[in-house]
């Protein structure tokens, strides 16, 4: 039997919407929208990246991370500071950490929700073979 390749890749973007749109509303009680959030996420495991790294890490333009850059700044929850060389770099500010931590909080129990249809071999399985499809990027 041949697996249908676009059935596959039409669920695997089935299964991200899925994700986003439920992530997305979920972390907006902590008042934080999912790409604020992610983007919380990268500063925290990168400290000082600049943003050009950081936009790799999050999936976003040069641009977009910049505007969405200057939109954290304005709410406090993160700091630009000159780096080395040109570079800026861009830290959590203790606002921010709360907001990453609230935000951590709420996405146990929507991932908990969204994974619950599979056991923990399912998602072991699926885990590795996105790993697979992914090494490398």
């Amino acid at each position: 039997m041949t697996t249908d390749l676009e059935a596959l890749g039409l669920a695997i973007k089935r299964a991200q919407y899925r994700n986003h749109r439920t992530m997305d509303a979920a972390l907006r009680e902590t008042g934080v929208s999912l790409v604020q959030w992610d983007a919380l996420r990268a500063i925290e495991r990168m400290p000082g990246a600049s943003g050009h790294e950081l936009a790799v890490a999050t999936f976003q333009s040069d641009q977009a991370f910049g505007t969405l850059a200057g939109r954290l700044v304005e709410r406090g929850l993160i700091v630009r500071s000159a780096g080395h060389g040109r570079r800026v770099a861009h830290t959590l500010t203790e606002a921010g950490h709360t907001a990453l931590v609230e935000g951590r909080q709420v996405s146990i129990g929507v991932l908990e929700d969204l994974f619950a249809p599979l056991d923990d071999a399912q998602r072991t399985e699926l885990l590795r073979s996105l790993r697979k499809l992914t090494e490398g990027m």
